[in-house]
């Protein structure tokens, strides 16, 4: 009986490894899903200036690595004026978009930035 509870136990770890592996799978549309994203989370996706996007990289959130992307981008307000740049991180699951936290400036710090003109052509 032991020798069967130890190898159910080594499957169990196996699985929980296969699956955090899983997890953490380099997402290859990024950017066409921060853009889908974007377009329905803005206020007004028209006219965003300044908009970057890094590569991505593999940090630690919420006691898990994952796939993040720094977006950099300045979007208009409800009432038209601009909000002023804003840097957000892009989380992704699974090589799929989980969620967007908007309070990335300090770990997007060091982000190696590329012009990302998509966002400023977005349309409604």
């Amino acid at each position: 009986m032991p020798a069967v509870a130890l190898m159910l136990g080594g499957c169990a770890a196996i699985d929980a490894n296969r699956r955090h592996e899983q997890s953490n799978i380099h997402p290859p549309n990024f950017r066409s899903e921060i853009i889908l994203f974007m377009r329905t989370y803005l206020n007004d996706p028209t006219q965003v200036r300044g908009a970057f996007i890094s590569e991505p990289v593999v940090r630690s959130f919420e006691g898990g690595d994952r796939y993040s992307v720094c977006v950099r981008y300045n979007a208009k307000k409800a009432g038209g004026q601009y909000a002023g740049s804003k840097d957000s991180i892009a989380i992704f699951r699974d090589a799929r978009f989980d969620r967007m936290i908007d309070s990335g400036r300090e770990q997007c710090k060091d982000a190696a930035y590329l012009p990302f003109p998509e966002i400023e052509q977005l349309s409604r």
